[in-house]
């Protein structure tokens, strides 16, 4: 039931994504309106509930994130009420038509293969924050099985520290069980938000090294949990 789920679902996002990249480009003022209409209609269309511990700090520029499935985005853009500007790899905005769904409300593509990547990083996080655009990243840099969090990689720190972020750090649970685009499988389900604690980024501090053992911790606890 779950893979006739699943291809229901591409099915659906083939559609709704066209038609929500048309209307971003028609009504290019109203972006963020467009996405926030869509990403209601997929919380409703998938089933999902939500459960959320903690509240959003709406004064912080930059949210940081586990990454296990393509609802994570769809999950924290339903749920946050300011222009979220995601950091994405080049290759998802290079897709065929589909690439228009980072292109049309201008999040931020890099290039992680090449070296001047983190230059353009910098100067696109630039640009969006000084369009009051909060910055969304996963610092695993790729998804995780859902069953753990990986390693962080060191992008985050560098635009935190760069341009002295507040940072909130957010977990996300099961949201691998309820859409996993791998195995094309969808599943109705209730995905668990924690907000932890905003913290201020300084060079001069271990807050991103003592961000990552904090969200870590989060997630196993919530992981045995869920188990038990």
């Amino acid at each position: 039931m779950g893979r006739i789920r699943g291809i229901i679902l591409l099915l659906q996002f083939t559609i709704t994504v066209a038609i929500t990249v048309c209307a971003m480009y028609l009504f290019r003022n109203h972006t963020h309106k467009v996405i926030k209409i869509w990403m209601k209609i997929q919380i409703k269309l998938l089933g999902i509930n939500i459960q959320t511990v903690g509240k959003i700090d709406g004064s912080c520029n930059l949210i940081l994130m586990n990454h296990q499935s393509l609802l994570d985005i769809i999950v924290m853009e339903h749920m946050h009420h300011r222009d979220l500007a995601w950091v994405a790899k080049k290759e998802i905005s290079d897709l065929f038509f589909f690439g228009h769904i980072i292109k049309a409300p201008r999040m931020i593509s890099i290039d992680r293969e090449n070296k001047a990547g983190l230059i353009h990083l910098f100067k696109e996080v630039k640009d969006r924050l000084s369009k009051d655009r909060p910055i969304a990243m996963f610092p695993e840099g790729t998804r995780s099985d859902g069953t753990k969090i990986l390693k962080f990689k060191a992008g985050a720190k560098m635009v935190a520290n760069k341009f002295k972020l507040k940072v909130q750090p957010v977990i996300l649970i099961n949201t691998r069980n309820i859409v996993d685009s791998k195995k094309l499988t969808a599943n109705p389900g209730t995905v668990k938000i924690i907000y932890l604690d905003a913290v201020q980024a300084d060079k001069t501090t271990s807050w991103f090294e003592d961000t990552e053992i904090a969200m870590k911790e989060t997630f196993n606890k919530e992981m045995k949990n869920h188990v038990s």
